[in-house]
């Protein structure tokens, strides 16, 4: 049985009262530890750990319906939020969960990742995977790859029979634009003293990549980085990350001062401070079709 929210572990208010954590949400940032490299690494999953867009993938084998290509193209040019989007595109889902993860366990991976997270690791650099999917294939890839134990920040999908509903213990209480804010969690490490490296490749990515202090990316979040000047890094592969992070290590280790950046309070460019409480698109939104 599923335990619900009010099992879940305590997290304490400004306020100092302990409330239950959403199943799903993440967990709390750890602030900086002496001796730690001050940095985080932050990385996309759909496209970018695995090499197929995996909701894409389970999309276009498991729903028959004419618009939701040509409604996941408008959400793509950032026309459209993505948990409005992804509340639609479940509904026309309807195969089981075993179905589903089938479908989710023939996407390849790049053979880089792993190696990459446990070097990390092992230099006492957090790492996490923060997706705006439907999230409910990540943990038994990660698990295949041998990293069960990484954090994961995304949507909760669950399903009763061939039936789906997804939540958003990761999203932002105060805007409904994406599902999982990736932008929060970028902050939340610069908050406890780390910079952080954003690793993506597409549109879910444009509101990471724009608070992070080191992007980088591959297939269309490059063309989102230069239209809003902000330098990145284009990689193909997890072994190209891999060895600058060893080069960045090796620089820590004789100059800490020189290795990382220091994290940098970018200029807010989406939110409710930009759009208002509760707003549910971007500017110039389009609404998905009603779903009989």
């Amino acid at each position: 049985m599923t335990p619900d929210a009010t099992n879940a572990p305590g997290v304490i208010t400004p306020g100092g009262l302990a409330t239950a954590r959403p199943l799903g949400a993440a967990p709390p940032v750890e602030s900086l530890a002496p001796g730690q490299p001050p940095v985080a690494i932050l990385v996309d999953y759909d496209g970018t750990i695995a090499l197929t867009d995996v909701s894409d993938t389970i999309m276009a084998e498991h729903v028959s319906h004419a618009d939701w290509e040509r409604i996941a193209a408008i959400y793509d040019a950032g026309r459209m939020g993505s948990r409005r989007l992804m509340e639609w595109e479940i509904t026309l889902v309807q195969a089981t969960e075993a179905e589903l993860l089938a479908t989710a366990a023939a996407q390849p991976h790049d053979p880089g990742f792993a190696p990459f997270a446990r070097r990390a690791a092992a230099a006492g650099i957090p790492v996490e995977v923060v997706s705006d999917g439907f999230g409910f294939f990540i943990g038994p890839a990660l698990a295949r790859l041998g990293l069960a134990d990484l954090p994961i920040v995304s949507a909760r999908t669950t399903f009763e029979g061939r039936r789906g509903r997804i939540s958003w213990p990761n999203g932002h209480p105060g805007c409904g634009v994406c599902g999982t804010c990736k932008r929060q969690r970028v902050l939340d490490h610069q908050a406890a003293g780390r910079a952080v490296v954003f690793v993506g490749d597409g549109e879910s990515d444009r509101y990471a990549a724009g608070y992070a202090d080191v992007i980088f990316a591959k297939r269309s979040l490059v063309p989102i980085c230069l239209a809003n000047s902000w330098p990145f890094e284009r990689w193909t592969e997890f072994a190209e990350i891999h060895a600058w992070l060893n080069e960045r290590l090796e620089v820590w280790r004789r100059e800490p001062a020189r290795a990382f950046p220091a994290p940098v309070a970018h200029p807010i460019f989406c939110g409710p401070e930009v759009w208002g409480e509760g707003v549910q698109d971007p500017p110039d939104a389009v609404r998905p079709p009603a779903h009989d």
